[in-house]
């Protein structure tokens, strides 16, 4: 086994490696992940040498939130690394690991140019977020997005309110495991399962670490229409100035 059949050219900076992982994926929109509330991330396929066997073996890997993700893809058996990242990618995309997931219908992310918009974004504003904060701004409420509510504790929240300590997490129906539209895809079923059901744990212990610190939580699936979500919000924060107030 060659060398040039999975290690990178000496000296690539980040631009050049994010291009060669580019070309094999087909283009920057066929490397992106579904990593929660809408976001998304680009993944990367890594080429290593399995210990055992001496074989080539393909991993793609993310992060989200400085946590890694790595998945094992399998085999491949290309003279060049460029070759063995296309299979990489093709065995990704084959795996249901590269982000072609619908959006529920009647979602606020429910369009084909809205998903091209998350897409573009690559977890920066989402859709749905963008709709309701316009909304709440028109109600005069002022906020800030995409911040920890608590900055020792690393969760982000969507859109906070720090004065009145209120934080607000607009859920993906599918990342998150919403029970009226989640689908589970049929190859890798066991990984994404267990993915979800991580994320929904770790989504029950953000909501009780933010209530131990004394804030209040409200967790919107993007299903819901968005006039419903504002006024959701609205409440709450209406709730805890008169709480603030009264001095409880």
């Amino acid at each position: 086994m060659s060398d040039r059949s999975w290690r990178p050219r000496p000296g690539l900076d980040r631009a050049q490696r994010s291009r060669e992982q580019d070309r094999a994926a087909g283009g920057p929109e066929r490397r992106l992940v579904d990593a929660g509330g809408g976001r998304f991330r680009p993944a990367t396929v890594e080429l290593k040498v399995a210990s055992r066997t001496g074989r080539v073996t393909a991993v793609l890997r993310w992060s989200v939130d400085g946590r890694a993700t790595r998945v094992p893809l399998g085999e491949v058996d290309q003279p060049t690394r460029a070759a063995n990242l296309r299979d990489g990618w093709r065995l990704a995309e084959a795996s249901g690991l590269v982000a072609k997931v619908p959006a529920a219908e009647g979602s606020w992310a429910s369009s084909a140019g809205t998903r091209k918009s998350m897409r573009g974004n690559k977890g920066k504003d989402t859709k749905p977020e963008l709709r309701l904060r316009s909304l709440l701004h028109r109600e005069g409420l002022r906020y800030r997005v995409s911040t920890r509510p608590v900055p020792t504790l690393r969760r982000t929240a969507d859109i906070v309110f720090p004065k009145v300590k209120v934080a607000v997490f607009v859920d993906g129906c599918y990342w998150h495991g919403c029970a009226e539209h989640r689908t589970i895809p049929a190859t890798n079923r066991d990984f994404w399962l267990q993915k979800i059901e991580g994320n929904r744990a770790r989504d029950a212990e953000t909501v009780r670490l933010l209530e131990e610190a004394g804030w209040k939580v409200l967790r919107v699936w993007e299903h819901v229409a968005v006039e419903d979500a504002a006024r959701l919000v609205i409440e709450l924060v209406k709730s805890a100035r008169q709480s603030d107030a009264s001095g409880k």
